[in-house]
């Protein structure tokens, strides 16, 4: 693996800040959790925690949230809370040589507030402004710790054997497969022939790979995947949808929003952008189902399983659970040891059983890089899963993490977010 930045171990005792960044997830709070839980077994290097209200976007704003003042039993409930406590939020800081302005704000307000210590946990974009605060901050003198913490239910990390937060959406989406296409199939005769679930993935299909696991044999759901690294070949796909309707009665098809024709546009091309510049997804479950009713006529419904898919901590993934909260902890572990500019990766030993570990890579070797689903791991007609893949995929939905109960429905926290009193007097312009 490549090598990793490291520091002398300082004695120093520093104030930490902890932020959420982008779409959040199931379990993202439980790596919060492992952040501070272990922040407290070190306080002879950490000083106050501090948290970003909204993300990064607090540290510009100067909106940090004093975890001090939250109770033992809150943050012990983050474990089992979905989505993110401290607020999140989609806001891409600019290159170093394009906004350095921005960058400078961020040491600004951590100097006004003794902040030795920056874990920013996000995705590909997130690893790339943690990366990129580690080097402006070394150029300005200023001495701090940066980690990246791993989160994204696209799964689409490189380096790391699976992204927390992604086991949980597949196995929601897994679930979700297995039970509507019992529903199609049993009323396909007389009403729906036709069932199309959309699921997240702009330009990796690991979710949608994940319904895979709902069907092993040809009969059983999902009859088709689409996989964004498949480009989309309306005629092949359309006469796959009648072979399985002729064959079984009806077809139940799973779809990435990022399924796209050979030259590269969407399905479902909006025609927008979003808040990080990606094509904005207007929904592609509609598209195909249009597409079946025009060329065949099918009785269809469809379904987008957007937020739901990744808040459903009722459904979590054990495992997914158990290595969000490992890989928040072990950012701790890798600050106060004075290892700086790196991200705790999640290493495969066996898969059956399934083992792991952790280890930890340099934020370059993530910062902006996708991984998607590998060529071996999708069937040669690329409407399906192949048994590798299924393998790398089974061990990532296993075991039950139900979170405590109370009249019937998920008993999840909520922070008070109190802010620490501001220290700079000019404001920061969104």
């Amino acid at each position: 693996m490549p090598k990793t930045k490291s520091t002398a171990r300082t004695t120093a005792k520093r104030n930490a800040f902890y932020a959420q960044s982008g779409g959040v997830t199931a379990v993202i709070n439980a790596s919060a959790c492992g952040v501070i839980e272990t922040a407290t077994r070190h306080s002879r290097h950490i000083g106050k925690l501090y948290a970003g209200r909204d993300g990064i976007v607090g540290a510009l704003t100067e909106s940090l949230i004093d975890v001090s003042r939250e109770s033992r039993e809150t943050l012990r409930g983050l474990r089992h809370t979905p989505a993110g406590a401290f607020g999140s939020a989609r806001f891409k800081l600019k290159g170093l040589d394009q906004n350095r302005a921005e960058y400078e704000r961020l040491i600004e307000v951590f100097r006004a507030h003794d902040i030795g210590y920056f874990f920013y946990n996000g995705g590909n974009d997130s690893m790339d402004t943690a990366l990129k605060v580690s080097q402006l901050a070394s150029q300005l003198g200023y001495p701090i710790t940066c980690i990246g913490v791993p989160k994204t239910v696209d799964n689409d990390l490189p380096h790391t054997d699976c992204c927390p937060g992604f086991g949980s959406v597949a196995k929601f989406v897994a679930v979700s497969t297995l039970e509507a296409g019992l529903d199609v199939a049993s009323m396909a005769r007389t009403s729906t022939k036709v069932f199309v679930l959309e699921v997240m993935g702009r330009h990796a299909g690991w979710i949608a790979a994940a319904g895979g696991l709902a069907g092993r044999k040809p009969h059983e759901p999902p009859h088709i995947i689409l996989f964004p690294e498949i480009p989309f070949d309306r005629e092949r796909f359309l006469d796959k949808v009648k072979q399985c309707v002729t064959a079984y009665g009806y077809c139940v098809i799973v779809v990435s929003e990022g399924a796209a024709y050979p030259d590269g546009r969407f399905l479902a091309d909006a025609g927008s952008k979003d808040a990080f510049g990606h094509t904005q997804l207007g929904g592609v479950a509609p598209v195909v189902a249009a597409m079946v009713r025009d060329a065949h006529g099918y009785k269809y419904h469809w379904a987008v399983a957007d937020y739901l898919q990744r808040a459903a901590r009722h459904v979590a993934s054990k495992v997914d659970v158990e290595q969000a909260y490992a890989v928040g902890k072990a950012a701790m572990e890798l600050a106060v040891q004075g290892v700086n500019a790196v991200m705790p990766i999640i290493v495969r030993q066996s898969s059956r059983p399934y083992r792991w570990t952790l280890g930890h890579v340099p934020l370059s070797a993530v910062a902006n890089q996708e991984r998607k689903v590998p060529r071996e791991y999708i069937t040669p007609d690329g409407f399906g899963i192949t048994e590798a893949c299924r393998r790398y995929l089974a061990p990532l939905v296993a075991g039950e993490a139900y979170p405590p109960y109370r009249d019937g429905l998920p008993d999840y926290v909520r922070v008070k977010g109190v802010l620490a009193r501001k220290r700079l007097t000019t404001e920061f312009k969104m």
